[in-house]
C-alpha cells in the first residue's frame, strides 16, 4: 500500500467514523423517546448532540487532546534546539510546521494530533527532552510528523474525544435511570431501563474504543516509524530512542487510557490486560524492524 492510499483509507475511515458516531447518537436519543414517549423531540435533540458534538471534535479534538495531557504550547526561545529539529524536518517531509508543546512528566514519550498538516500540534514530555540525544530525538520527531502527513492523527485524535462523549452519555443516562423521567407511571420500568444502558456503554464504550484503536493502530506504528526512518535517513537514531523509552520503563504520571494510543509508546502501566489489549507492537520488533531497513 502506498502512502497515498494510506492517506486517503485515513480520511475515508476518519468520515466514516463520524457518520457511525451521529448514527449512534440518534439511535440512543430514539431509545430514550421510545421510552418516555417523546421520539420526536428526542431524536431531534439527540441530532443536535451529535452535529454539535461531531463538530467540535473534528475542529478541537487536537486542543481537547492537548489538555488532557498537560500540554501547554512552547515558542522559538524556550527551546530553540527542539524548534528548529521540529521545523527542519517538516521541511523534509513537506508539510507546514506543525504547533510545539511541552509535557511536563518525567517518562519519555511523544504524540502529534490535529485533523490536518495545518492545523497539527506535536508534544513531548520533559522526559523525552532530557534523556534522547539529538539524532534520537530526530528520529521520534520524523515518526510524528509522518503521522501528521499520513493523517493518522486525525482519525485517532477523534477516536479519543468521540469515545469520551460516549463515556459521558453513558453516565447521563445511569443518572437518568436513577433520577426518574416524565410520566411516574413509566419511572420503574424507564429507571431501569437507563440504568441498564448506562451500565452496558460503560463496559463496551473503552472495548469498542479498543477494538477501533487495534484495527489500525499497530500498523500505523509500523508505518510511521519506516517513514521517519527515511526522512532522516537514519533508522538507527529512532531505534536507540525506542531503546531508552523502553528501559525507562516507568508510565506518565497522568496517562490515560482515551489517549494513549495517541503516544509513539505506551504511556500506561503495563499489565497483563494492557498487554492483550495493547493498541502498540511490541518495541522490540519494531527495533527490529528499523535495523533491518536498508536506506
Amino acid at each position: 500500500m502506498t502512502t497515498y492510499t494510506h492517506i486517503a483509507r485515513n480520511k475515508f475511515r476518519s468520515f466514516f467514523l463520524i457518520f457511525v458516531f451521529m448514527g449512534f447518537i440518534v439511535l440512543l436519543g430514539y431509545a430514550y423517546g421510545a421510552v418516555y414517549g417523546n421520539v420526536r423531540e428526542s431524536m431531534i435533540i439527540a441530532l443536535g448532540i451529535a452535529l454539535f458534538s461531531t463538530f467540535f471534535s473534528y475542529f478541537f479534538s487536537d486542543s481537547i487532546a492537548l489538555a488532557v495531557n498537560g500540554a501547554h504550547k512552547i515558542e522559538e526561545k524556550d527551546d530553540p534546539e527542539l524548534f528548529h529539529l521540529v521545523e527542519n524536518t517538516a521541511k523534509v517531509a513537506d508539510i507546514p510546521m506543525p504547533r510545539v508543546y511541552m509535557i511536563n512528566d518525567p517518562s519519555p514519550n511523544a504524540f502529534a494530533t490535529g485533523r490536518n498538516p495545518h492545523h497539527a500540534a506535536i508534544a513531548v514530555t520533559t522526559g523525552l527532552r532530557q534523556l534522547l540525544s539529538k539524532s534520537e530525538l530526530e528520529g521520534v520527531l520524523a515518526h510524528e510528523l509522518s503521522h501528521i502527513k499520513n493523517y493518522d492523527i486525525l482519525f485517532m485524535t477523534l477516536v479519543a474525544v468521540m469515545v469520551g462523549t460516549i463515556t459521558m452519555l453513558a453516565d447521563w443516562f445511569i443518572r437518568f435511570g436513577f433520577m426518574g423521567g416524565r410520566g411516574r407511571e413509566r419511572q420503574g420500568s424507564a429507571n431501569l431501563v437507563f440504568v441498564i444502558i448506562g451500565i452496558v456503554l460503560i463496559i463496551l464504550s473503552p472495548i469498542i474504543a479498543t477494538l477501533i484503536q487495534l484495527a489500525i493502530s499497530r500498523k500505523r506504528e509500523y508505518l510511521a516509524d519506516s517513514s521517519g526512518a527515511l526522512l532522516t535517513r537514519y533508522p538507527e537514531g529512532l531505534a536507540n530512542a525506542l531503546e531508552k523509552i523502553k528501559s525507562y520503563g516507568r508510565p506518565m504520571l497522568h496517562a490515560n487510557h482515551a489517549t494513549a494510543h495517541l503516544f509513539i509508546a505506551n504511556p500506561l502501566k503495563v499489565g497483563k490486560l494492557n498487554k492483550l489489549f495493547a493498541t502498540h507492537p511490541p518495541i522490540d520488533d519494531r527495533i527490529k524492524t528499523l535495523r533491518e531497513m536498508n536506506i
